[in-house]
């Protein structure tokens, strides 16, 4: 049986409103300096900009119903391809995204950025898209009512290549990183105007929370758990967990 692949409206200057507010952030977030035990920071806006860009222009183009929040890139995702949770081998095959991919600089020799080349497959981009691929079948079909974008653009590293959330840093330094991921998180609702604000993992939920207050009147709010790893809960099974949250929440009343 063939895939079915809707229609997605895709509107050039709405992409260029939405990359516009993702380019003050990127250059905003490129002005600060981080202190031990940070050691290395990458900015994917910066180097990979063109394919995420290519993201927003192809799949990211229009208004939508669900607006999914993630923390911020992981070293084999976002890092790699400047796609939210942008496992290699869901950008390249799922969404159909290609491109050149630049370097941070510095680069930590142990965390090399590869672009579309990299081998290392990055857990929760691989659950996460291959949710969606298995649930909807299509690319069209998932962002027809659906958007991911990540809180924090920055990943962040210690000097044994050890990776470092930025929940983890000192408020002398989140402060003006969060402010700006605030204004860009909110320039993007503005345009999306979602029903739904769903934050993968706690900390997303908290950021949204903050923004939007927890009974905010115009949308509703919801958590997914995050594919992470390092949760044992996302271990036990997560595309199931998943299905069950977003059944249980009314985002997805059909998916139980």
């Amino acid at each position: 049986m063939p895939v079915h692949k809707p229609a997605l409206p895709r509107d050039p200057a709405f992409a260029d409103q939405v990359l516009a507010a993702t380019a003050r952030l990127r250059d905003r977030a490129a002005g600060l300096n981080f202190a031990d035990p940070v050691a290395f920071t990458y900015n994917p806006l910066e180097y990979a900009w063109d394919l995420h860009a290519a993201y927003v222009s192809r799949w990211c183009a229009s208004p939508r119903r669900v607006l999914m929040l993630g923390m911020n890139p992981g070293p084999w995702g976002m890092a790699q391809t400047g796609v939210p949770f942008g496992e290699v081998a869901a950008v390249k095959g799922w969404l159909d995204l290609g491109g050149a991919v630049g370097k941070p600089d510095p680069e930590h020799p142990k965390r090399p950025v590869l672009g579309l080349e990299c081998a290392r497959s990055e857990v929760s981009g691989r659950r996460l898209w291959g949710y969606f691929q298995e649930r909807f079948g299509s690319p069209e079909a998932f962002f027809a009512e659906h958007v991911i974008v990540n809180y924090c653009p920055l990943v962040f590293m210690e000097d044994s290549g050890r990776n470092r959330t930025p929940d983890k840093l000192p408020v002398a330094e989140s402060g003006p990183l969060f402010a700006a991921c605030e204004e860009r998180l909110g320039a993007l609702i503005g345009l999306y105007r979602p029903h739904w604000l769903v934050g993968v993992g706690g900390f997303a939920r908290k950021k949204l929370e903050a923004l939007v207050g927890k009974d905010p009147a115009d949308v509703r709010l919801g958590t997914l758990l995050h594919p992470s790893p390092a949760s044992p809960a996302a271990n036990r099974g997560w595309a199931e967990a998943a299905a069950r949250q977003l059944a249980e929440q009314g985002i997805w009343p059909d998916s139980a």
